[in-house]
């Protein structure tokens, strides 16, 4: 089985002495895992950050089998905000997010287009927002979407609850 596809790196985790296994988002295929070969050489290593937007080609002998991808940079995106605390804890979030809550191999294409859009609003004044907007969206699209005019009457109900006479009975 044999595609090629553009993808987000996820994360990646050391294979052998000269190998990296990838976890990649694509918009096509979902999330993935994946073999590279030559991933710890010095011009390979060198892009294989986690949230670069990568192009690969990917080689596996069966479908239910690890495959081995072939990967090129397409544009960086981690080394834009190695300067900026904030912005990279962002970008480890989010895509540990994907990593952990997404199913392999299925595709979702609304959430790969949120994500793009997020990482290309990274460098706006109000980011912040649409991250804490892309996280609302990423559990919504995953279907645990939240009754939020059920927690206005119950945060309404217990605005009369006084928490001060609590911390005095214990």
């Amino acid at each position: 089985m044999i595609w090629e596809d553009e993808c987000y790196l996820l994360s990646k985790k050391k294979f052998r002495e000269n190998a990296n296994i990838i976890n990649i988002f694509t918009q096509k295929k979902g999330k993935l895992d994946g073999i590279v070969y030559g991933g710890t050489s010095r011009k390979v290593r060198n892009y294989l950050q986690i949230s670069n937007k990568l192009f690969v080609s990917h080689n596996a002998k069966d479908e239910n089998k690890i495959g081995y991808f072939k990967t090129e940079l397409i544009k960086p995106i981690s080394p834009l905000y190695f300067n900026d605390k904030e912005r990279t804890s962002a970008l480890i979030s989010i895509c540990s997010l994907l990593n952990v809550l997404l199913p392999e191999s299925q595709p979702n294409g609304n959430i790969y287009n949120s994500f793009e859009k997020l990482i290309n609003s990274l460098n706006l004044e109000n980011w912040i927002y649409l991250y804490i907007f892309f996280e609302l969206n990423l559990i919504k699209e995953l279907g645990y979407d939240t009754n939020k005019s059920s927690l206005l009457k119950i945060w309404n109900l217990n605005k009369s609850f006084r928490f001060d006479r609590l911390f005095k009975k214990l």
